[in-house]
């Protein structure tokens, strides 16, 4: 395993650690040195993550959560705490799309939405911040460039994510005196599994050249290149960086 150890001796928490972004931030940390909790709500994906995690010579444990509820966030939480130790990252990262319009959202979907997008946000980091105020720590928020932009047809996904960028505000603020630093990354489209599922509105697979093409740089994001920003984030060569809101787009909002 190759490491540079920007992560050496420190404890994380990866949520949405299955697949797609979550699993490349997992691996990324485990490789600069952290011990790493991958958290979501299927055991196998979970698994898959925290072998792969060992087979390249890091520490990793799986724990399935629906991070909507308080009880499995507390239970999460706990089996961190006897299984690494006193956390000091917590990467927010979960999260699911599905579209509608303001009138074509049924009220359960909404719910649906911004429990997983926004509450399970404001869950896992009130879980967490008692934890990392004991040596200090980061917590990492994975928005989207459609919580500073508008998108038809996604009113509950862009609500959830611009409630993601103000929390992220406001935690920063209210625990910069605990040593706790809270920021957030905005990436525009990133080829992850989740992307892979979407349809246009004929049900047809999206055509990854045009989703290419919306980005000045010439094409969509990687998992792991937000995973790279999300070791900075954590690492201690961000410590005087809270309450950004950093945009990781290929200069999509720029143009």
């Amino acid at each position: 395993m190759t490491t540079v150890g920007r992560l050496e001796g420190k404890n994380a928490l990866v949520t949405g650690g299955g697949s797609g972004i979550g699993r490349a931030a997992a691996r990324l940390f485990a490789r600069e040195g952290a011990r790493v909790a991958v958290v979501g709500r299927r055991r196998g994906p979970l698994d898959e993550t925290a072998r792969a995690i060992r087979e390249e010579g890091g520490e990793a444990v799986a724990i399935p959560a629906d991070l909507s509820r308080p009880v499995e966030v507390l239970r999460a939480m706990r089996r961190v705490d006897r299984e690494l130790g006193t956390l000091q990252v917590l990467f927010n990262n979960h999260g699911i799309f599905e579209s509608g319009s303001v009138e074509s959202t049924p009220e359960r979907q909404w719910d649906r939405i911004v429990d997983v997008n926004l509450k399970a946000v404001y869950l896992t980091s009130r879980a967490a911040i008692p934890r990392l105020r004991r040596q200090g720590g980061s917590i990492i928020n994975n928005a989207s460039t459609l919580g500073l932009v508008g998108l038809r047809d996604a009113a509950a996904y862009c609500a959830a994510k611009g409630g993601v960028v103000q929390l992220t505000r406001a935690m920063a603020l209210d625990h910069a005196g605990d040593r706790i630093r809270v920021n957030a990354i905005c990436p525009g489209v990133v080829d992850t599994p989740m992307w892979r599922s979407r349809r246009d509105a004929w049900g047809r697979p999206l055509k990854r050249k045009e989703f290419d093409e919306l980005h000045p740089v010439g094409r969509m994001g990687t998992p792991e290149d937000v995973a790279a920003l999300a070791v900075y984030l954590a690492s201690d060569e961000s410590s005087w960086m809270t309450g950004s809101i950093l945009t990781l787009d290929g200069g999509l909002t720029a143009s």
